[in-house]
């Protein structure tokens, strides 16, 4: 089948688009012959939308919010089903690297040990640790904010902090080097800094506005955004002093701090006016 007839600039960025969404969810996205003429290479280039995806990802988890509200469930028991609902469609992918690095800065006394810990696929206490607070601090922010203004602000919160995230979490990428010589770190490759100019501002312009728009107020959504950089640089500095570098749990456990960090600058000065 030949190409689609779509501009270069156009077809290139749909490719990269793409890969983005097929890397980031687990949703069926239907292959398209653009991507044959126009491959998304090297790869950190298409990391530049992440922050779609995660507006796609979070956008799921608010449809699920919406529907429990409608059905008239609490908002707890909303929470829960949304944040189930992103794991379905994200994969648990951040999730992953958010255990697996706690337990490799947290159980490896060596960089060497370190990143070996890090490398298991097993789960260890450090692990399990903070995965159930990051799931259960997200579950009770998103119920917070579904009693203080509904489910149409806790469902914005979760696709700007979703969208958001994606983009600050690729601080590590952009400023450290890979700490291993293979692995998903190294074969992103060097990402251009204007790739992550671009997540990151992408990623900040979704997350200021739709908290905006769902009536959170401005310095509060910029308050969040804040809390996100803040926490997007310092799992950065940890990343450095701990392994000397980068991993592809190192990103997915910074990702899932920003939004946690994010979500919790939305409830810092209580109901939204």
């Amino acid at each position: 089948m030949p190409a689609l007839p779509i501009p270069g600039p156009a077809a290139a960025f749909a490719a990269e688009l793409l890969t983005a969404l097929r890397f980031y969810t687990r949703l069926p996205v239907p292959p398209l012959t653009v991507e044959a003429a126009h491959p998304p290479e090297p790869f950190a280039r298409c990391l530049a939308w992440a922050p779609l995806a995660g507006a796609v990802v979070g956008a799921c988890g608010a449809a699920v919010l919406a529907g429990a509200a409608a059905l008239g469930l609490p908002p707890s028991v909303g929470a829960l089903l949304a944040l189930g609902a992103t794991l379905l469609v994200g994969g648990a992918l951040h999730e992953d690297g958010l255990a697996d690095m706690a337990d490799g800065f947290g159980g490896g006394r060596t960089r060497e040990r370190k990143l070996a810990i890090m490398r298991d696929s097993r789960i260890g206490t450090y692990g399990a640790l903070a995965l159930g607070l990051s799931l259960l601090l997200r579950a009770a922010c998103l119920a917070a904010l579904g009693e203080r203004g509904g489910a149409g602000l806790a469902g914005a919160a979760l696709v700007a902090a979703g969208a958001a995230s994606r983009g600050f979490g690729l601080l590590p990428l952009a400023r450290l080097p890979p700490a291993r010589a293979d692995g998903l770190g190294h074969g992103a490759g060097a990402m251009p800094g204007a790739v992550f100019r671009t997540a990151a501002w992408l990623g900040g312009a979704i997350g200021l506005a739709l908290p905006i728009l769902a009536g959170a107020g401005a310095a509060r959504a910029a308050l969040a955004l804040g809390l996100a950089g803040l926490a997007a640089a310092g799992t950065t500095r940890l990343a450095a002093r701990q392994v000397g570098g980068f991993t592809g749990d190192v990103a997915g456990a910074c990702q899932q701090l920003c939004e946690a960090a994010m979500l919790i600058g939305l409830l810092v000065g209580g109901r939204p006016g």
